[in-house]
């Protein structure tokens, strides 16, 4: 489907991000994700050629360059829960069918707990989405490839400037890189970072929605 002005029309498509990394996505820190490629390519010698793993990453199921991505995070929505003719108040929705429904929409990344239910980023629908991504660039490439300015771009914390600085203990290892290997492995499971994997690298620019 094209737009009036003939152009094709942007894709989006979802992605799932947890609290801290809303938070640096929020406040500009997070410009990078790098998620796992499924299944793994099976042949070595034919993804170490520059040009099979640029053609290999046009097959990203995060789209392409000029794609958008809008982002699903832990959330819930508040719903009036009295008749239209009394005060209003208002209460957390176990279901939220559609916007019209829903008075505002809280986010668990950024609104302090209270003990009330939170909806799982799965369940995000479109509409209740705050932040849109436009992706810049995609690649592939083996998970401990990553850079110190990878590092420090996928939001871990760390001021640009800590790009190249070194830890005392262990002796010489890349404070950026064990930042983020241990960022890696509290996500996707202790040892997943030693296991190297091939991943995607999809590299974005917020946008507003």
């Amino acid at each position: 489907m094209k737009e009036k002005t003939g152009k094709p029309a942007v894709k989006e498509r979802p992605m799932l991000f947890s609290a801290p990394m809303v938070r640096a996505l929020l406040d500009g820190s997070k410009t990078q994700t790098r998620r796992i490629v499924k299944p793994q390519p099976f042949r070595e010698d034919y993804m170490a050629e520059e040009g099979v793993r640029r053609q290999f990453a046009t097959l990203a199921p995060y789209g392409q360059p000029g794609d958008r991505i809008w982002v699903r995070e832990t959330w819930r929505g508040i719903v009036s829960i009295n008749p239209p003719e009394c005060a209003p108040e208002y209460g957390v929705a176990r279901y939220v069918p559609d916007s019209e429904h829903c008075k505002r929409v809280e986010y668990a990344a950024t609104q302090e707990r209270d003990g009330e239910p939170w909806r799982p980023s799965i369940h995000m629908p479109r509409w209740a989405s705050r932040i849109q991504l436009e992706i810049v660039s995609v690649r592939v490439e083996r998970l401990n490839d990553c850079s110190d300015a990878d590092a420090v771009a996928e939001g871990i914390g760390l001021n640009p400037s800590a790009i190249g600085m070194k830890l005392t203990n262990p002796p010489g290892e890349s404070m950026a890189i064990a930042m983020y290997c241990a960022l890696w492995d509290s996500i996707n499971g202790a040892g997943s970072w030693a296991a190297n994997p091939w991943v995607w690298v999809v590299e974005f620019k917020r946008v507003t929605p």
